[in-house]
Formats: structure tokens, sequence, C-alpha cells
């Protein structure tokens, strides 16, 4: 029999890593079991956007303690993460979404949120290689911005080495014991027991498979998503871009040069796949150079695919569940190398001592996702 741990941790994702260090920090013996290697899910995958630009207030409140962590990495990990604050820059080319940006700013901006909405041309002031065609407006918050997702995934495992933890890579969980309702352990496909009475299941698009290892349901849809990076273009504009159109985009160009982004397919595209298809690469490339012709001689390097773990309403839960020392920190909707810092932090002091950080409505296992997040 192994030693028991206080807490095992399903998923080695930013997510995952992000709630062990913090467990860590307050002395907890973590295991983190994970099915391939470290950010092989969703991390590995995502464009590494940080934003505090939502529509509900918890949300806000969680990307608020996650940009504060975020500008302490390079202190705490003792090297940079590449965290740079550019900006989000959020266009609209209807009214009805200018409109929508207007509604959710005094929330915004009662939170405390550095964020204006801006006419067409000072958006060109912004970004002058935008196409102006169309454009009415946008809304740009300064404070938001990027950071390199496997340079954060390497402060923490960096981190989580020190202290009592365990990582563990190619360790996939099969069953999780529950004995009297409660949490016990796992075991793995190769026959590993390993015992503890917390349980957090962070295992991003396999959420709803870990879930029912413990014979309860997750509502949380995984979705393909596909992303490409070109090579070093001249400078064009720090900031996030993001095109709310039906057939937009979204991208920015990293510090050496590299521009970076993807697009949400409508109608979705519900499945974990990571290949990557020529359909995305035709149609990312012009939906780019419509918003910016400037891009025209830039060459894709490369394009892959991934996924989105998404919930109803386009908010994670992280919570308590109904099995007793099992929790879960899943479906992050594209969000979750943002989020994972303070969902890290507060899901440790939830788990240690049963108090929500804040009005937590909007992340429970009971909500009633009538409430939709308007800047997904």
């Amino acid at each position: 029999m192994n030693r028991p741990f206080d807490v095992i941790v399903i998923g080695g994702g930013i997510i995952g890593l992000a709630s062990a260090y913090h467990l860590g920090r307050r002395g907890q013996r973590v295991l983190i079991l994970e099915k391939k290697y470290p950010g092989s899910g969703s991390t590995g995958r995502c464009i590494g956007g940080i934003r505090q630009q939502f529509s509900t207030p918890g949300t806000i409140r969680l990307m608020q303690e996650s940009v504060r962590q975020f500008r302490s990495m390079r202190e705490d990990f003792g090297f940079s993460v590449e965290y740079h604050e550019g900006g989000y820059l959020f266009l609209a080319h209807d009214p009805q979404r200018l409109q929508t940006f207007k509604t959710i700013l005094p929330l915004q901006l009662r939170l405390g949120l550095k964020v204006e909405i801006l006419d067409a041309s000072t958006c060109l002031k912004i970004a002058p290689q935008l196409n102006p065609e169309g454009l009415l407006g946008g809304v740009f918050s300064p404070e938001d911005g990027q950071a390199y997702p496997f340079k954060v995934m390497e402060g923490y495992i960096q981190e989580i080495k020190k202290q009592k933890s365990q990582v563990r890579f190619f360790s996939e969980v099969n069953e999780i014991i529950v004995e009297k309702e409660a949490a016990k352990g796992v075991r793995t496909t190769a026959g590993e027991t390993f015992h503890a009475d917390v349980i957090l299941n962070a295992s991003g698009p396999w959420a709803r498979e870990v879930a029912r290892c413990a014979g309860l349901e997750l509502p949380i849809e995984p979705e393909e998503h596909e992303a490409f990076i070109t090579d070093r273009v001249p400078p064009i504009f720090a900031t996030m871009v993001v095109d709310y159109r039906a057939d937009g985009c979204y991208f920015y160009q990293r510090s050496n040069g590299q521009v970076i982004g993807c697009y949400s397919p409508v109608p979705n595209k519900p499945g974990i796949h990571t290949e990557s298809s020529l359909e995305f690469l035709v149609e990312m490339s012009k939906r780019t150079l419509r918003l910016v012709p400037e891009l025209a001689k830039a060459r894709v390097i490369r394009h892959w695919g991934g996924c989105y773990s998404m919930t109803p309403d386009g908010s994670p839960f992280i919570d308590k569940t109904a099995i007793k020392g099992l929790f879960v920190a899943n479906g992050m909707c594209g969000h979750g190398f943002m989020f994972a810092p303070a969902i890290g932090r507060y899901v440790s002091e939830i788990i240690l001592n049963g108090r929500y950080p804040f009005d937590w409505s909007e992340f429970s296992m009971g909500r009633d996702f009538s409430r939709q997040e308007l800047m997904k």
C-alpha cells in the first residue's frame, strides 16, 4: 500500500499544477497524477491570453487575483514567464455588440477594472493596422495581456518539486475509491492504488469521464478548437485583438514578432480531437487578413488542434461535490490558463478551510445556468 497523501490531484495541466502548488504552500502533501505529460491536454495548446474583461462579478474577481499572481511570477519562480500587459481590444462591428460592451462596463468599473469604451478612431490609434471597414468601436483594457504557458507550467513544476509533493506522469486514473459516500483514493490503469481523503478532479476535457469514475455526472462538453502561429514579422501592435463577428478571430503579436491566434467555430464542434485541418488554416488566414491586411506576407509555420471544456453557461465548476472529499475544478471554457493562478489559490482555501472567498454562486455545482457569460 502506498503511503497516504493529503490530496490527490487528477490532471497535470495548468489547473492541476496551480492547485497543487498552492496546496503545497499550505503544507499539504500532494500527489499529481497525469495520464500523459504536463500540458498534454488543453494547456499546451492554448495561445496564452490573460484578461480581466468579463461580464460576471465572480469571474472578474477571479481574474483580478490571477493577474496579481502573474505579475509576481518572475519573483516567485526566479525566471520570466514572458508576462506582458499589452491589453485586450474587443471590437464591435454591429450596434448590438457595442451596446453589450456598454451594458457590462458599469460592473467592470465598479469592481476596479481599468477599461473604457472606444470609438472607431480611438481603436485605430491603439491598433493602426486594423481594417476600419465596418468598425463601430470597441472596449479596451491596458491591464490585460499574455504569458507563455510552458514557462508558467515549468515554474509550477519547479516549485512543486521543492515541496513535499509528487508529480507522476503517464499515470491514468480509472477508478476513484469511494467508501460510505467519501473519497478515499484512486486506482490507475497500471494497477497502482493511492490513498487520500481529498481528491481534486482537474482533468480538463476528460473531467466528465473522471467524474464518472466516482459515479458522478458533470455537464461538461469538450469542444474542438484550432490555432496557428506565424514566423516573425515587423511589429504591428502589442494588444490582443478580438473580432467578435461570427466569422471573426482573435490574435496578438508575441514579443519575438510571431503572430498567434485562433477563432471559435460556428457552429461549435464537440469532441476531443487534436488534429489540425486545412479548413482551419485557410479560414483563419482569410479572417486574419480581413482584419489586418498588412499580415499578407506573414508565413504560417505551425497550426494545431486542441479542445475547450464547455459548460452550459460559460463559467467553470470550482466546488465540492456530493461525495465528501471530492472536489472539481473543471469546465474552463477556454480560459483555464488565465484562471489557473486564482483557482489554485481559492480551491486550496475551499479544500482546507471550507470557506469561499466571495459570492461563489456562478462557480457552484448546483447553479441553474440562467446567467450567461457575455464575453466568452
